[in-house]
């Protein structure tokens, strides 16, 4: 896969292409990408993901808190596990959401002169949205390609979106979240120095420092997996405010307790994958108390991942 973030950098003859943000690559997502990758195999054509960054939304709305579900490194990493051949991660901006629909599309046919173009049920593009499935294969009678529209994806009666999957991740129910996604919600981050808190209490812990644009999942203790230079540890992680010390966060911490692990992770790039949460965040009298319930978020933790 080729991940592309200039046209001056790829010029192709003939393709299959879908337009969209694809924030998360959820199981909607991977129903249009399937469709996608598996009728360009058919076709002998190369499959083209167009996607954005920043998010329109930032640009059309103001949209500003954190936000993403995955970042375009992330997204790309995925399309590609999907089979996607070309990723071109789009520089959304006041300019190009000012462009009309057929300005947009004509642009792009340029470059990768794509026969079939696959949207999503309720896509549109262009200056106050215009280009609706209708317009769009209006456009492509004039510049020789078709319009494919692929219907909204269920599960358990839920329309799998991206600003549902969101809402659960800032409310902690990562494990529904997880089942929308088709895999783990993660977020990664680099492991900085921390205080050496864990470490004191039996329980080293790394301190990521994590994208300020990722979704902000809620606080609390969470059973989770860390994957480190390509294998995964079991983990307990804390994203909070670690309120028995009486401390004074602005922002909320992210500590995982990779089980089973040793070593020296300054520096390195960890992600965390969540799989279920345990509990709140909680005040302990005691250091004495939250250790031991920090032995039982270990317990739980290996019985979740089954490993007792």
């Amino acid at each position: 896969m080729q991940h592309i973030r200039d046209l001056k950098e790829v010029k192709l003859d003939r393709s299959w292409l879908t337009i969209g943000s694809f924030d998360g690559v959820h199981l909607g997502h991977q129903q249009i990408i399937q469709t996608l990758v598996t009728g360009a195999k058919q076709a002998g054509v190369p499959s083209v993901v167009v996607t954005f960054f920043p998010h329109p939304q930032f640009v059309l709305r103001g949209e500003s808190r954190p936000y993403y579900l995955t970042l375009p490194e992330k997204r790309a990493q995925l399309l590609a596990e999907l089979g996607v051949d070309y990723v071109f991660t789009f520089p959304f901006d006041e300019r190009i959401s000012q462009l009309s629909a057929r300005e947009f599309i004509s642009n792009l046919h340029e470059d990768f002169r794509f026969k079939e173009l696959l949207i999503g049920y309720d896509f549109a593009l262009g200056k106050d949205r215009e280009g609706d499935s209708d317009l769009l294969q209006e456009i492509g009678g004039d510049l020789g390609y078709s319009v494919r529209v692929i219907p909204p994806f269920k599960v358990a009666e839920k329309l799998v979106s991206s600003s549902l999957i969101r809402s659960m991740i800032r409310e902690g129910d990562v494990r529904l979240a997880n089942t929308l996604l088709g895999r783990e919600f993660s977020i990664s981050g680099q492991v900085i120095k921390g205080d050496d808190r864990g470490k004191s209490l039996g329980f080293a812990t790394c301190n990521l420092d994590v994208h300020s644009e990722v979704v902000n999942i809620k606080s609390g203790v969470y059973a989770s997996k860390g994957l480190v230079s390509g294998k995964l540890w079991p983990a307990v992680t804390n994203i909070g405010f670690r309120p028995t010390f009486g401390e004074d966060l602005s922002l909320p911490r992210i500590e995982a307790h990779l089980l089973d692990f040793s070593g020296n992770l300054y520096g390195q790039d960890v992600e965390l994958l969540f799989v279920d949460r345990l509990r709140d965040e909680i005040k302990f009298s005691l250091v004495d108390d939250l250790i031991d319930q920090i032995k039982q978020d270990v317990r739980k933790t290996r019985r979740i991942l089954g490993q007792e």
